[in-house]
């Protein structure tokens, strides 16, 4: 598997997908396989160690270089008999019987291309456009994206959906892990959102819509991403007193897991999504949810949550109002998330991916 995600800058849902895939394949290896990983070439790769997986090797070129020959398509196989790429950054099929399935995540590059660089959205659109052709399996995470990305891409309608799961640590109990303690200075209640900061996750509208309501709390967690999105700024455009928004940056798991935890909403105003992982992480957290209409989050949430049009602040106001003033319905919603969580695992989706390069049923 190619690790090299998990050493980006900013390794974002990818890099979370990334790392639990790892874990869930070493954890359900079938007989005479072993996973091991590959990075490009870094001086230290520690971030990208995961238990139960033999790596990573660094291979002899640094990331920039890596990504432009196998852009170029210069078939240079990192090894292995199977190679599972979970980003576009993947080599060209190669002979002799070696299998390749490779991971597009969402019709971004296509749907939104503005919220890539122009040279981002080109390598997107060229390597995705490549594995569709080229690769024996392309992996999309929910049917929504597998859809759009036929309309977009020739040989994208063979897709395999395989969905994403949740980490056992955020839904442990407490004396199953290690009690760690939130970011200190949290509000009693407040209003979550979690991903990196980038123009299509709806922050904005977000902060338009916590605006809007009287005395309650917006936190963000996550990295700061590509693009113009800076949360404090966009907080005094919109009338959001400072002491209303706190913006945490990324956090450890056990963070996350105490974060959630407390967090009496989660917003997912996002305008574009290929899976949407912090809705499912919340809804097993029980943490009830609203969450804008994008195609991949409505399938995620399965009805379990709150849906309002994309981009529309007031919409998104009111369903927060409502989710925090009325707590019966509050409960129906963490019940219901909890029941629609349970539907996904990374062990089944490993599994999947373990499918596609064994050519077994087991």
């Amino acid at each position: 598997m190619i690790a090299e995600q998990l050493l980006a800058p900013v390794p974002g849902g990818t890099g979370r997908y990334t790392a639990e895939l790892l874990r869930a394949l070493a954890e359900t290896t079938p007989p005479g396989w072993e996973v091991s990983s590959v990075t490009a070439w870094h001086r230290d790769v520690a971030p990208a160690r995961v238990p139960g997986v033999r790596g990573p090797r660094r291979l002899p070129l640094p990331r920039r270089a890596l990504v432009a020959i196998w852009q170029a398509g210069v078939g240079w196989w990192p090894g292995g008999d199977g190679v599972h790429a979970p980003t576009p950054l993947t080599p060209p099929r190669a002979p002799g019987g070696r299998t390749l399935s490779v991971t597009a995540h969402d019709t971004v590059p296509w749907s939104h291309p503005e919220t890539l660089t122009p040279r981002g959205g080109r390598w997107h659109r060229t390597m995705i456009g490549r594995a569709a052709r080229e690769a024996d399996t392309l992996v999309v995470p929910t049917v929504s994206v597998a859809e759009e990305l036929a309309r977009c891409v020739s040989g994208a309608g063979r897709a395999l959906v395989v969905g994403h799961g949740v980490s056992t640590g955020l839904v442990a109990s407490d004396s199953a892990v290690d009690p760690v303690e939130p970011p200190a200075g949290l509000p009693e209640r407040y209003v979550l959102a979690v991903g990196t900061l980038e123009p299509r996750k709806g922050i904005d509208v977000l902060i338009r819509a916590v605006s809007r309501l009287h005395g309650v709390c917006l936190v963000l967690a996550g990295p700061v991403g590509w693009g113009a999105c800076d949360p404090d700024e966009l907080a005094r455009e919109h009338g959001l007193p400072a002491h209303r928004l706190r913006v945490l940056g990324e956090l450890t798991d056990s963070q996350l897991r105490s974060t959630l935890r407390g967090a009496s909403v989660l917003a997912a105003p996002s305008l574009s999504e290929g899976f949407g992982l912090p809705v499912l992480e919340a809804m097993a957290t029980g943490v009830p949810v609203v969450h804008s209409d994008v195609g991949a989050l409505v399938e995620v949430a399965g009805g379990a949550g709150r849906t309002v049009p994309r981009g529309d602040a007031p919409a998104l106001a009111n369903e927060l109002e409502r989710v925090l003033g009325f707590p019966g319905l509050a409960a129906a919603m963490t019940t219901a998330g909890r029941s629609r969580a349970a539907h996904f695992s990374w062990h089944r989706a490993a599994r999947r991916i373990w499918r596609t390069h064994t050519g077994t049923d087991d």
